[in-house]
């Protein structure tokens, strides 16, 4: 599968973290794999229809190396100015979003010319994206992995690089076929491969297992830089923003080395 010769190198990269020159900086490494809804916000249907939404929903997996400095020699319970030590860890993320997209809506129910030309459009959208966040937790991450409390919960925001590709096809013919196109599409389709970036917002809380093991829970949002995600950019007055993803995911978390 192309999706393990994406995720197979990072897994390596992240591996290699465990060496001994690391732990003298008293560096603690995590890694985690997480997966769960992904809901799209796009131009297929009517982006604020919770129908639409619901439908259009796909699916997101990922692969997380977190970095906390909470265990270096100089950062004790008492010091104040080991604030960001304390609270905060950075993570390097590849992710992996796939949905299948349809119209739906009022116009795409009607017994139209129209209604019929949306219901017979169907399309995909597959992105791969990497990059680094900046998790802030407000009980202290040493306080939380030596059992203090249960529960970390914690906010976080990044950015990524973006890799999109996507599809569509109609029950009526070729979409080059103007006449087995919806209207407002026309001119406004794209199906090649495209790069942009996407700021990442989340809010999310871990729940520890064990020693080693945390659960984790995350809601987050993805605002790409493109409006071409899903294939489609039309000059309409529903379509005021770029394209945007709702994820909300679970997942497992295992310590690498940290005391």
């Amino acid at each position: 599968m192309h999706n393990y010769k994406i995720f197979s190198p990072l897994i390596v990269f992240i591996l290699l973290f465990q060496v001994k020159g690391y732990s003298q900086f008293g560096i603690a490494h995590e890694i985690a794999v997480k997966a769960g809804p992904a809901s799209f916000f796009t131009d297929y249907g009517e982006r604020w229809n919770v129908k639409n939404n619901l439908n259009n929903a796909g699916y997101g997996i990922g692969i997380s190396h977190y970095m906390n400095f909470a265990y270096k020699t100089d950062c004790h319970y008492s010091q104040a100015a080991s604030f960001f030590t304390n609270h905060f860890r950075i993570r390097n993320e590849l992710d992996y979003f796939y949905s299948k997209l349809e119209h739906f809506g009022p116009v795409a129910r009607k017994n139209t010319i129209g209604g019929q030309l949306l219901r017979a459009m169907h399309g995909e959208s597959e992105i791969i994206e990497g990059g680094i966040h900046l998790e802030y937790h407000p009980f202290r991450i040493r306080d939380f992995t030596h059992s203090g409390y249960m529960f970390s919960p914690y906010i976080s925001l990044g950015g990524h690089f973006v890799s999109y590709k996507a599809d569509a096809y109609s029950d009526l013919g070729s979409l080059e076929n103007p006449k087995n196109v919806f209207p407002t599409f026309i001119g406004g389709m794209d199906f090649e491969r495209g790069s942009t970036y996407s700021i990442v917002g989340g809010l999310g809380v871990r729940y520890r297992l064990g020693f080693r093991h945390d659960l984790l829970i995350e809601a987050r949002g993805q605002y790409y830089g493109s409006d071409w995600i899903d294939g489609l950019n039309i000059n309409a007055p529903q379509n005021k923003f770029n394209d945007y993803i709702f994820w909300l995911n679970v997942g497992y978390v295992y310590y690498i080395n940290f005391q």
